[in-house]
């Protein structure tokens, strides 16, 4: 295994202290299939992609892996189409509206697409996302959409130097996951953590962290 994984495998063992261990989710945009051929050789089995028809593309190149594809990109809503179906779990749901939009092509394509929710917990404006408000303000009508499965929330903090800076971010998240949970018990997972403050949100209940440059150095230009 290569030495940056197994250190960030154990890193991930040393700050948990939930029951759920937390998994490496290897953010692979604008990386080269060679490179997620060899993370997957070392062991790694779950890729996030942003950009959907990059993923797509990646898909089919790499579809001789048994690999869980996830996507965490920002989804336009007339894009739902190429990507529901397409990817085990869909992050980046950050309004009812788009939740509508994914459970009707979920329905056509007569499949359950598993999501997390966005939240946007910064308020900032670069940012999609419920707020913490309106998302509770949604549960009912999320309650009602039987083509997709809440699998959990999703969060990205603002950018600090200092990744202590991020654990209130995390502890919100949980708590609003903590508040969610009577009433849509699938929603238990937390995506949340990155490649500069992961082990931050391991101690704070990540069950996913994504991890992109310190897995695989930096991206190739766009």
């Amino acid at each position: 295994m290569d030495k940056t994984l197994e250190q960030i495998l154990v890193r991930l063992k040393s700050a948990d202290r939930g029951k759920v261990k937390p998994q490496i989710l290897a953010v692979s945009k604008l990386q080269s299939s060679e490179k997620i051929r060899d993370l997957f050789a070392q062991g790694q089995r779950l890729f996030a992609e942003n950009y959907a028809q990059e993923a797509l593309a990646k898909k089919i190149e790499l579809s001789d892996l048994p690999i869980e594809w996830h996507f965490i990109g920002r989804l336009q809503k007339n894009k739902a189409k190429d990507v529901v179906g397409q990817f085990h779990l869909l992050h980046s749901i950050d309004s009812l509206d788009l939740a509508q939009v994914v459970d009707r092509q979920a329905q056509n394509k007569k499949l359950t697409q598993k999501i997390f929710l966005q939240v946007n917990l910064s308020g900032e404006l670069t940012k999609g996302g419920f707020d913490e408000a309106s998302l509770l303000e949604a549960v009912s009508d999320l309650q009602q959409l039987k083509h997709i499965e809440i699998c959990g929330l999703m969060t990205m903090p603002p950018l600090f130097d200092s990744p202590e800076d991020s654990r209130p971010y995390f502890q919100r998240l949980r708590s609003l996951r903590d508040q969610l949970l009577p009433k849509i018990p699938s929603c238990t997972a937390l995506s949340m953590g990155t490649s500069s403050d992961f082990s931050i949100a391991v101690e704070e209940g990540a069950t996913l962290v994504r991890l992109g440059t310190i897995l695989f150095g930096e991206r190739a230009k766009k």
